[in-house]
């Protein structure tokens, strides 16, 4: 068989115009428009690889720029070359000596590096005839420690730690397909309570969510105390005490006024705080998990890279592990997470409120419980109910579960009619907007 040559990568900058009905709006980003810095990998065989990185909106030009010069690793690459090599790959996009100093391994460079190797694997899965997760459940254990870098986290995890969940993660594979095949992947919803969205919306989209069989519910807080609170209570009337309900601050609010703040939310009874404080605060998150015990601690989404993750395992800070799929550099630096967190025992419940996050990261979800944790206890992947009919594979929800994918590839291929509508500045959506 000829070998398959990547011949050309095509990147866009691709905007959504959320911000004009306060979709994804938040104590932090009160205006995003849900955008993505995307790439198509081409070949001389006509399949191509599709990935991208999440964005706001302004500033997606940057992450564009860092992808174009990036895609020159790929270039001219056979696809052989890169999965017999899958973290030589990764080494490369990520360490390159005059580019890195940018990052290193964090910002617009690293988010870039994650939509190139989303791509790859979803090149390498379509080439296979796979979905991304079954790719990775039919790699031997040995395949998948091959494709991590391990330089800064073996004092957290070792390799031969990694072969041992990976191999224990054998046994009973089928079994748990078929489980997922049956009941779906538990999910939760962020759709009900955008921090822009007024108290009658907030009570009809529970309502909605409750009539379509959603048990878990987030509310985005940040706002006023006394607000928050009544924002909450106005979910919790609808919901019930017997459905779960989380809260997700965004980053607002300094360690201090964190613990005061989410001890004013605990008559709420929520099952996790999100994002109480800087993500970058390791120490703060581990504060702030003590004095509020037990509501449980949740951040991840804007952890640059594998090492912040290692340190709050480490530290103890958080009781949920909440991976991006291309907020670090795509698969390869996901698998040392999700592993990790197997290792510390913390659940791995993604975040996926941007657009193409929900496709992605039921991918990681389900391989993670077919391979690594084996359990679905304490574990949901965010849902948001947007931007999905822009995709090829979108997301498929049934009473709040998401199904197990079945085409070929990471089911983040978008319409060529929507990238042509929605790339900026040139998209009809903005000329005309």
């Amino acid at each position: 068989m000829k070998p398959i040559t990547i011949t050309n990568v095509n990147v866009i900058d691709l905007r959504f115009p959320t911000s004009r009905e306060h979709i994804g709006s938040d104590a932090v980003n009160k205006d995003p428009d849900y955008s993505a810095a995307y790439c198509i990998l081409e070949t001389d065989a006509g399949v191509e690889g599709h990935g991208l990185t999440f964005t706001l909106g302004r500033g997606t030009e940057l992450c564009v720029s860092a992808l174009r010069y990036l895609a020159q690793v790929v270039k001219g690459r056979t696809l052989e070359s890169l999965t017999s090599d899958l973290n030589g790959m990764y080494l490369q996009l990520t360490g390159d000596t005059q580019f890195r100093w940018l990052g290193p391994e964090k910002g617009v460079i690293h988010l870039a590096c994650g939509a190139l190797i989303n791509a790859a694997w979803d090149l390498y899965a379509k080439v296979e005839g796979k979905p991304v997760w079954q790719l990775l459940a039919e790699m031997t254990p040995e395949q998948i420690v091959a494709a991590i870098d391990f330089r800064y986290i073996t004092d957290a995890l070792s390799p031969e730690e990694a072969l041992a969940i990976l191999r224990k993660g054998k046994a009973g594979q089928r079994e748990r397909l078929e489980e997922l095949e049956a009941k779906g992947y538990p999910a939760y919803t962020t759709s009900v309570g955008w921090f822009g969205f007024s108290d009658e919306k907030i009570r009809r989209l529970c309502r909605e969510g409750i009539t379509d069989g959603w048990t878990h519910f987030k509310l985005k807080v940040g706002g006023g105390a006394v607000d928050d609170l009544r924002r909450g209570k106005i979910v919790r009337e609808e919901i019930g005490w017997q459905n779960r309900m989380m809260v997700d601050a965004n980053q607002k609010w300094g360690v201090d006024e964190a613990i005061e703040r989410t001890l004013q939310l605990a008559e709420l009874k929520p099952w996790w705080i999100e994002e109480p404080t800087s993500p970058d605060d390791i120490l703060g998150h581990a504060s702030i998990r003590c004095a509020v015990e037990p509501i449980r601690i949740a951040t991840g989404e804007h952890c640059h890279n594998s090492v912040m993750f290692k340190q709050l395992f480490q530290a103890g800070s958080i009781d949920v592990c909440q991976i991006d799929s291309c907020r670090v550099a795509g698969v390869n630096e996901n698998l040392a997470i999700i592993l990790m967190a197997a290792k510390f025992g913390v659940p791995v419940c993604p975040h996926a409120g941007g657009v193409g996050l929900c496709e992605y990261v039921q991918h990681l979800s389900i391989f993670d419980f077919l391979g690594v944790s084996c359990s679905l206890e304490n574990r949901v992947i965010e849902y948001v109910d947007h931007l999905h009919e822009h995709f090829r594979y979108p997301v498929k929800i049934r009473r709040g579960h998401y199904l197990v994918p079945t085409d070929p590839g990471y089911s983040c291929e978008i319409l060529p009619e929507s990238l042509e509508k929605f790339c900026f500045p040139e998209g009809e959506v903005w000329r005309t907007g």
